[in-house]
């Protein structure tokens, strides 16, 4: 198979099969400690349970006919050597001890009964509940020749000649544990043998099974990856949610899409930045032919130039560099709003004497073209929290518009209306109007309306309102009729006193 074709790397199938063989070990020693504990477990408990009662019996068939102790008090040594001799015959693990009623142990043939000897105790905890449930539960109780040990036993109690106590009997003694340790460790073997084996067999049966699905899924992956890699871009994991790989499908198409978006859009960006450039361009070299015109007529016939035509083509030369510098701080200015270069500055100011101001400020131009401008509400004082600067280039931007495209005698309002918790600005023309197919456009960068008179383009004046708008998280909305004028309304939030 083609190395570009395969879904798993050698370094990856090696890091998988080590993974498997440390498995397998994990599962095999795990499988033989918990077999063996339980069958430990469950191998004392019936000989417990088969034993349970062999300490009464010893009580009835030995302490019926002859008494534990002598007339001294002490312990009858030959009635437990000849109890001990019976059991040892049947069975060799047994180990006989009598105890008080306080658990001391007063006799065993097992121990050592010197004078220097220590004497022995049995805690009698283990005793009363195997006693209590009449051996039908598994209790463990001390092994007095091996302290610390736990061991099963068989106990009862005995009351002869006004003396209490148990009769204590170990059912594993050391002899059974030695044996048991020995076969123990042998089956252990075997079992282990055994258990790895078969553990070996299925974590490979599953191993592989496991393997393929994986390789499954990641052929499925690769492919796709690839395909939109070389080029194929509608490349996406098909029906994701019934994959077995359905959070990594839905997050490749995810990002896929976000790819696909990002490079339409980068395209889209392209595609603007040419038709900017292409604008810029006509724009620029409008006024710059204008001006190169005019001076070069100043320099050939200024011997025969009239002070006035002088004065003309000055003026013209001096508005054409007004226009270009105009421009110029346009393009500046919309580049830092599309760049997200500017920061609002939130502030509360009144929105009414910001209007006065514009109104103040363009009235001379309106008037030089016989047109009102005029404000409604002027009494009214509207504060509005937002930034002063931007909000006065908006409103200036569609003064300057509105202006612009009112012919003589018509009439422009700065409407100002405070609407629950907002302030609606509203400015008003009766010129040429908007064509309703052009309206959705107005706000694009250099969008060409009204191509057939003489005033083209809207250029960038809308598009900086636009992006000011936006930083405001607010919108814009233009009402126009063609020969009845334009009305461009925007909110912004009423600052509470």
């Amino acid at each position: 198979m083609d190395s570009k074709n395969k879904a798993l790397t050698p370094k990856l199938v090696k890091k998988l099969w080590v993974a498997f063989v440390l498995l397998i070990l994990l599962m095999g020693a795990s499988y033989i400690f918990i077999t063996g504990y339980y069958a430990n477990k469950y191998n004392q408990a019936t000989t417990q349970q088969v034993n349970a009662n062999i300490a009464n019996h010893v009580i009835q068939e030995k302490f019926t006919n002859a008494s534990p102790f002598l007339e001294d008090g002490s312990v009858n040594k030959p009635l437990f050597g000849d109890l001990m001799h019976d059991m040892m015959a049947v069975n060799r693990s047994i180990e006989v001890y009598l105890l008080n009623d306080i658990g001391e142990i007063l006799y065993s043939v097992v121990l050592d009964h010197s004078d220097n000897a220590p004497s022995k105790t049995v805690a009698l905890g283990p005793v009363k509940e195997f006693i209590k449930t009449e051996g039908a539960s598994f209790v463990k109780g001390e092994d007095p020749r091996n302290p610390g040990t736990k061991k099963i036993f068989s106990a009862a109690p005995y009351e002869v000649e006004g003396r209490k106590g148990y009769v204590y009997i170990i059912l594993a003694g050391k002899d059974f544990q030695n044996i048991s340790n020995s076969l123990l460790s042998s089956y252990f073997k075997q079992l282990g043998i055994g258990a790895t084996l078969l553990t070996m067999l299925f974590s490979v049966v599953i191993g592989l099974i496991s393997i393929w699905f994986l390789t499954k899924n990641l052929r499925l992956i690769t492919g796709t990856v690839r395909r939109f890699q070389e080029g194929d871009l509608d490349a996406r994991i098909e029906n994701p949610e019934d994959s077995d790989i359905e959070i990594f499908a839905n997050s490749f198409n995810e990002m896929a899409d976000t790819i696909v978006g990002n490079m339409d859009k980068m395209k889209s960006v392209d595609l603007l930045r040419r038709e900017l450039i292409a604008n810029v361009s006509h724009d620029l070299r409008t006024p710059l032919a204008i001006l190169k015109g005019y001076i070069e007529t100043l320099q050939i016939k200024k011997d025969n130039l009239s002070e006035v035509e002088k004065e003309e083509y000055l003026q013209i030369t001096h508005d054409n560099v007004d226009k270009l510098s105009n421009l110029i701080n346009q393009l500046f200015e919309y580049s830092k709003l599309e760049a997200e270069q500017v920061t609002p500055i939130k502030e509360p100011f009144s929105i009414t004497e910001l209007s006065h101001d514009l109104v103040a400020k363009f009235k001379v131009i309106a008037q030089k073209k016989e047109i009102t401008l005029q404000i409604e509400n002027p009494n009214s004082n509207c504060m509005v929290f937002a930034d002063v600067s931007l909000v006065e280039r908006a409103l200036q931007n569609l003064i300057e518009n509105a202006i612009k495209y009112t012919n003589p005698h018509g009439l422009v309002t700065l409407t100002l209306n405070k609407i629950d918790d907002n302030v609606e600005i509203n400015i008003t023309d009766t010129g040429t109007g908007i064509p309703v197919n052009e309206q959705p456009f107005i706000f694009d960068r250099y969008k060409q309306v009204n191509k057939n008179t003489k005033k083209q383009g809207y250029g960038l004046g809308l598009a900086i309102v636009k992006k000011i708008m936006d930083l405001h998280d607010t919108t814009i909305t233009v009402l126009s009729k063609p020969k009845e004028g334009s009305s461009f309304i925007f909110n912004l939030p009423a600052y509470q006193v």
